[in-house]
C-alpha cells in the first residue's frame, strides 16, 4: 500500500494582548478575575512579613504601642497637647493604630513591583494586583494589633457609640488612600529607583501634619482665624481616616462629616488616577524593572 501523507497539524491559536484604550484602560473586573492569584500574593506578603521572626504577628501590636508610650511621654505629658478629653495613651494609640496600617501599606506597596522583578518577567497577568496585595495584607497586622486597643478602651472605661457602625466605612477609606498613593509610588519606583529612599521621609512628614499626635480641634481654630474652613484639613486623607477612626471607635464628639467627606474625594481620586498612570506605564515594567 502506498504511504499515507502526513495531515499537517493545525496552527495554534495565536493570543495577543494589547492595552486597552480610553477610560477601560483600568477594569475592577480584572481583580475578579485574578483573584486566587490575589490571595496569593497576599499570603506570600504575610509569610514573607513574618518568616524568621522571634515575636511573629507581635510586631504588629509593638510598633503602635511603642510609639504611642513614647508620644505620651513627650507630648501627652511633658508638652501638655490635648486630647479631646479622651486619655493620652488611648487617644495617641487610636490614631496610631490606623496610622500604622496605612505606612506600612505604603511601604509595601511602593516596593511592590520591584520586589516582584522575577514574576513579571515571566507570565502575564494584570500588575495593578501586585500593589493591592501589598496593601490589602496589612489588614492582617490591624486585626491583630486592635485587640489592645479594646482592652484599653474597657480599662478607661471609654465605650464606643451608635457611631461604631461606620467604622467599615473608615477603614475602606483607609485602605482608598493606602492603594491610591501605593498605585503611584509603586509605578514611580520602576522608573526612579530612588523613590524607596523619599518614601521613609515622605512617611515622617506625613505623620506630622496628620492629627495623629494631636487632635484636628486644635488645628481648626487656627486656620479660621485665617479665613480657612476646618473641612480643609481633610485635603490631606489621613486626616479624615484618624479623626474617623477615633470618632467611630472611641465614641467622643461629633461626627467629623466635612473633614471625612472631603478626605474622601481625596482618596478617590488618588485611586483613579493612579489607577490609570499604573496602567500607562504597566506596558514597560519587564522591560524596565
Amino acid at each position: 500500500m502506498p504511504p499515507v501523507p502526513a495531515v499537517p497539524a493545525p496552527p495554534l491559536p495565536t493570543l495577543v494582548i494589547e492595552p486597552r484604550p480610553g477610560w477601560r484602560a483600568f477594569d475592577l473586573t480584572d481583580l475578579w478575575a485574578f483573584r486566587e492569584l490575589l490571595y496569593f500574593l497576599v499570603w506570600r506578603d504575610i509569610k514573607v512579613r513574618y518568616k524568621q521572626t522571634v515575636l511573629g504577628a507581635a510586631w504588629a501590636i509593638l510598633q503602635p504601642l511603642a510609639t504611642a508610650v513614647v508620644f505620651t511621654l513627650f507630648f501627652g505629658r511633658l508638652a501638655g497637647i490635648g486630647s479631646d478629653g479622651l486619655p493620652y495613651p488611648l487617644f495617641s494609640y487610636a490614631g496610631l493604630l490606623v496610622w500604622t496600617f496605612f505606612a506600612q501599606g505604603l511601604a509595601q506597596s511602593s516596593a511592590s513591583v520591584v520586589g516582584s522583578a522575577n514574576l513579571i518577567t515571566k507570565v502575564y497577568f494584570p500588575r495593578v494586583v501586585i500593589p493591592f496585595a501589598a496593601v490589602i495584607a496589612g489588614l492582617l497586622d490591624l486585626a491583630v494589633a486592635t485587640p489592645l486597643l479594646l482592652l484599653m478602651m474597657a480599662y478607661y472605661k471609654v465605650w464606643p457609640g451608635i457611631a461604631i457602625v461606620a467604622l467599615p466605612l473608615v477603614l475602606l477609606l483607609a485602605l482608598l488612600t493606602a492603594i491610591g498613593v501605593g498605585l503611584w509610588l509603586s509605578a514611580l519606583n520602576v522608573e526612579y529607583r530612588d523613590v524607596r529612599f523619599v518614601v521613609p521621609f515622605l512617611v515622617q512628614l506625613w505623620l506630622f501634619v496628620t492629627p495623629v499626635i494631636y487632635p484636628a480641634s486644635v488645628v481648626a481654630p487656627h486656620l479660621e482665624k485665617l479665613g480657612v474652613p476646618g473641612w480643609v484639613l481633610g485635603l490631606n486623607p489621613m486626616a479624615g481616616v484618624v479623626e474617623g477612626f477615633r470618632w467611630a471607635m472611641l465614641g467622643r464628639g461629633a461626627a467629623p462629616a466635612a473633614l471625612i467627606a472631603a478626605s474622601a474625594a481625596v482618596a478617590v481620586l488618588l485611586c483613579v488616577t493612579g489607577a490609570f498612570y499604573f496602567r500607562s506605564m504597566e506596558r514597560s515594567f519587564a522591560d524596565v524593572v
